[in-house]
């Protein structure tokens, strides 16, 4: 198939490599605008754009792709067979929607109509999902609303943090498009509607979501401090200065917890070799993994060294003073 890609961050970039290895002929890649990153601001390529040159395809990056009849006469100029989305990152005009022969397909990093959004690899760990997955749709003008074609089923392991599981649907939907793509060249592909009373949303990630509230069970804590592993991480504060949490786990035993019923949530009450015990709403969260504000990440052991460990004893941890 003659195929125009769309797609910017990592996870497009396993889905692209997939089409091209299927030996389709992927005849231009449309991205977001580069952008500067880091202290120095140097401009950054979008990932999908490095894996384009790589391949020697053309790329287009128009800042707004809707209104925008320069950029539509250029791709309809290509006549391509199939239009492939994949986290492009903007909205996208019902003249490009209809643009292609067989359409404009959709590779959406969950099992819909669970999950329509921004972002469905993390909210599906925050909110305890055992199983996600990957669709793939052909698209319409509304939000990951089209008609599903296939799904790829994935489970969600217990250490799953939403880096591992964006790598393992990255992977799941660069096989999952190809057999669409297969199946809509010969005519075998079935459309089924999605069921609109089951949809859920999963909302834009902020680094505000990840400031903890200890109030909160130890339970949905820790699939937090997962779900944002590795951005925009799950964080508190010890004396006034930032720590961001990267891994824990969640005990039910408090026979050894300190003053554990007297004290309030936030608070450490029980410090072991290798992790801090923090009282929540229900539990105590045993944090493994830390980095204290203008440090590097450590584990809980290298932490309590340089603490001072009986000190820790019922300090709180606690949002921002």
């Amino acid at each position: 198939m003659r195929v125009i890609y769309m797609g910017t961050p990592d996870f497009a970039v396993s889905i692209l490599e997939a089409i091209i290895e299927k030996g389709h002929n992927v005849i231009a890649v449309v991205t977001q605008a580069d952008k500067p990153k880091g202290r120095g601001k140097e401009i950054q390529y979008t990932p999908v754009k490095e894996a384009a040159i790589k391949h020697n395809i053309p790329v287009y990056q128009p800042l707004r792709i809707k209104n925008n009849s320069e950029i539509e006469e250029e791709l309809r100029s290509l006549n391509p067979d199939i239009i492939i989305v994949a986290a492009y990152g903007q909205i996208l005009p019902k003249s490009i929607l209809e643009m292609a022969k067989y359409g404009c397909i959709n590779v959406h990093a969950s099992l819909l109509p669970k999950y329509r959004g921004a972002a469905p690899i993390q909210w599906s760990i925050i909110e305890g999902e055992k199983v996600t997955g990957v669709t793939t749709m052909m698209m319409d003008e509304g939000l990951d609303t089209g008609d599903m074609l296939d799904v790829a089923e994935v489970k969600i392991e217990d250490s799953d943090t939403g880096g591992s599981l964006h790598d393992k649907l990255a992977m799941a939907g660069g096989k999952l498009i190809t057999e669409t793509m297969e199946k809509l060249e010969k005519g075998t592909a079935v459309r089924k509607k999605q069921d609109e009373g089951l949809s859920t949303y999963a909302k834009m990630l902020s680094k505000s979501l990840g400031n903890i509230d200890f109030n909160k069970t130890a339970t949905e804590i820790e699939r937090l401090i997962r779900g944002l592993n590795p951005w925009p991480s799950a964080y508190t504060f010890l004396n006034g200065r930032m720590i961001k949490v990267w891994s824990g786990y969640v005990k039910t035993d408090l026979s050894n917890a300190k003053d554990y019923h007297n004290v309030n949530t936030g608070s450490i009450v029980e410090i072991g070799k290798d992790y801090i015990g923090v009282k929540t709403g229900d539990g105590i969260l045993c944090i493994t993994e830390l980095q204290p504000e203008g440090k590097k990440r450590m584990d809980a052991k290298a932490f309590l060294s340089g603490a001072g460990a009986q000190k820790l004893y019922l300090e709180e941890f606690s949002k921002e003073r």
